[in-house]
């Protein structure tokens, strides 16, 4: 799913006193830049469900499956899709006396544990 569309300006010539200069750009360029940009949100995305699967709050597995399930990867945007979901996201503890890292804003706490190491990642990829 490609969602970052790069599109390049057409060429332009700039004239100034004492002379001119062409900006060309490749054309291949914006579709490149597309690629990766791409690629890059799909390591993104894949990282933040996995950062994140340790701090959801668990009892069957429903709520961290169906981040899974309802996300595309790629696509930026990381969906838990469970009825219950904004509950446990908001109006839960922070964490649970039987598991101390499982609670709410699961996404803000991994944030702050894990962005450097997913700046690394979507760098590397």
């Amino acid at each position: 799913m490609d969602i970052h569309n790069i599109v390049t300006p057409v060429n332009r010539v700039i004239n100034f006193v004492g002379g001119s200069v062409k900006l060309c750009w490749s054309s291949t360029f914006g579709r490149n830049r597309s690629a990766m940009f791409s690629r890059k949100q799909k390591i993104v995305d894949s990282e933040v469900l996995r950062y994140c699967a340790p701090l959801i709050p668990f009892r069957t597995g429903t709520l961290t499956r169906s981040g899974t399930i309802g996300t595309v990867i790629g696509s930026g945007n990381v969906q838990y899709a469970t009825p219950y979901a904004r509950f446990q996201y908001y109006q839960t503890a922070q964490s649970r006396s039987y598991d101390s890292r499982r609670g709410a804003k699961w996404f803000e706490r991994m944030k702050t544990a894990h962005k450097a190491d997913i700046q690394r990642a979507a760098e590397r990829g």
